[in-house]
């Protein structure tokens, strides 16, 4: 049976003059429905290039992404994506911000009535409906990722790609929203392709951690499975013998990468 998502042999180089830079070399990743899959690795090793190739932002050099089958050549609101700059429009409000995504998605196929109540689902699933009024100026970091989930999740993506979106938050906002990640991974059953550098993050939220050697022409070094259960809850997790290893095994892969960097 094919896989739900499928990197097929992805090479990635980027030209500028004269020069040519290989990004990304021979990756190959089946993801299944439901999964929640952590990408991590150094600066410069091209997670954010491959998250915007399933992204359809840019294409790749060989090989290509399929999706149920098909081929990936361009964005769709079928991947949606949560940046690390929430990228709201500051001139709408919290509801606006997510209607947008909804008309853009559901105007031939929602009334208004409907579109109206969809927006504000999508908005209670993260806690945000109380603010619907507000504008991004007047709410707090943690509520604008909230809202950039939200208008994500609101058009039914079959794939959510998150760019390190809690990596400009402060650590106690970023273990709320990573909670609330959680909650709604487990109650909508989402697919999710997450980009991090936090090792207890991807080790927290994940399946499976996809560990990247360092650029250029990086590789998949490891893939590592999470066998923990879900719900998942932080606190029990802490003395968990296999919370542990897992976090040990990703520490010692970016650790050994790291000082090859240095003795390099």
């Amino acid at each position: 049976m094919a896989p739900y998502l499928k990197l097929d042999h992805v090479d990635k180089s980027f030209t500028r003059g004269s020069q040519t830079t290989e990004v990304l070399k021979d990756i190959n990743l089946s993801i299944e429905k439901g999964e929640y899959v952590s990408i991590i690795g150094h600066s410069g090793c091209g997670k954010s290039t491959m998250l915007n190739i399933v992204a359809g932002l840019t294409t790749a050099t060989i090989g290509g992404v399929l999706l149920e089958g098909r081929e990936v050549n361009s964005p769709g609101p079928d991947r949606a994506v949560v940046f690390q700059n929430h990228s709201l429009l500051p001139w709408l409000t919290v509801y606006d911000n997510v209607r947008l995504g909804v008309d853009k998605v559901f105007g031939k196929t929602k009334s208004r009535a409907e579109r109206h109540q969809w927006t504000m689902h999508n908005l209670d699933l993260v806690q945000m409906g109380h603010a619907k009024d507000r504008r991004p100026s007047e709410v707090s970091g943690g509520m604008k990722q909230r809202v950039g989930i939200a208008r994500a999740l609101a058009m039914e993506p079959k794939v959510l790609l998150l760019d390190e979106p809690f990596g400009a938050l402060d650590a106690l906002t970023r273990a709320h929203l990573q909670d609330s990640v959680m909650a709604l991974h487990q109650k909508l059953g989402n697919t999710i392709i997450m980009i991090t550098h936090d090792v207890d993050e991807a080790v927290l939220l994940s399946d499976r951690i996809v560990m990247m050697t360092n650029g250029p022409s990086a590789r998949i070094g490891e893939i590592l499975d999470v066998p923990l259960p879900r719900p998942r809850k932080r606190l029990e997790l802490a003395s968990n013998a296999t919370y542990l290893k897992c976090r040990q095994r990703v520490l010692e892969f970016l650790y050994e990468r790291h000082r090859f960097v240095e003795a390099a």
